[in-house]
């Protein structure tokens, strides 16, 4: 099965300039929301096709829904060992805008479904060596840690979007924190890392592939 791993922090807290390290080949950027990297960089991140003016999508939910499938196929096909799907939280917040005009509560069983069946999408991809990479916003929780970023109460109460990871990383001030220490919903198995290390994407791939022997991608 292919590995999830959930990079979680607040709005210019580093997790996109930790893939700084990677070379082209070694990981893929789907970018959800903006199209550049905040550094000089060979590596080219792919926009999310739009989907609202095709003869074959005549709602924003199908838009929506297509974007999830693109976003699968892209992993799926993906020659690159690894994939970052930079900014995750936007798949859901782009989908309460679009479907802002739409009464009733079905759009967010909508969006929670749509998220939570790609996370498992990926823990049921049947490459063992394929890391993807959530790059996700954060929001404190009610004791004022810091958790990943949601819509609605259904991802939180119903399901806890960190529980379906293995590993999720904390970053604040361009540093990782791999467990939670009372600050966050951060978590990493037993000797993976040290509590605190480098925002340092690729060097955090290279620990994870060792630790579960998987093998490594070009040039890593």
């Amino acid at each position: 099965m292919s590995l999830p791993v959930l990079i979680i922090g607040r709005s210019g807290s580093g997790k996109t300039f930790s893939l700084k390290n990677f070379q082209p080949g070694e990981i893929g950027i789907i970018s959800v929301e903006k199209g550049r990297l905040p550094f000089r960089s060979e590596l080219k991140p792919i926009r999310i096709p739009k989907y609202e003016n095709s003869a074959d999508i005549n709602t924003y939910a199908q838009a929506n829904a297509a974007k999830y499938s693109w976003i699968e196929r892209t992993i799926q096909k993906a020659k690159a060992p690894s994939i970052a799907i930079d900014d995750s939280q936007y798949l859901l917040a782009n989908e309460l805008f679009d479907r802002s005009g739409e009464k009733g509560y079905d759009k967010f069983t909508d969006m929670a479904k749509n998220f939570r069946n790609l996370i498992h999408f990926v823990n049921e991809l049947e490459d063992d060596n394929k890391i993807v990479y959530f790059l996700h916003h954060t929001e404190p929780d009610s004791d004022g840690r810091e958790k990943c970023k949601t819509i609605g109460k259904m991802l939180d109460e119903k399901l806890c979007v960190e529980g379906c990871f293995d590993i999720v990383i904390y970053c604040q001030d361009h540093e990782f924190y791999t467990q939670g220490n009372g600050m966050s919903s951060a978590k990493s198995p037993e000797g993976m890392f040290d509590l605190k290390i480098p925002n340092d994407l690729k060097a955090v791939d290279q620990a994870i592939r060792e630790y579960y022997g998987m093998e490594r991608g070009n040039n890593t």
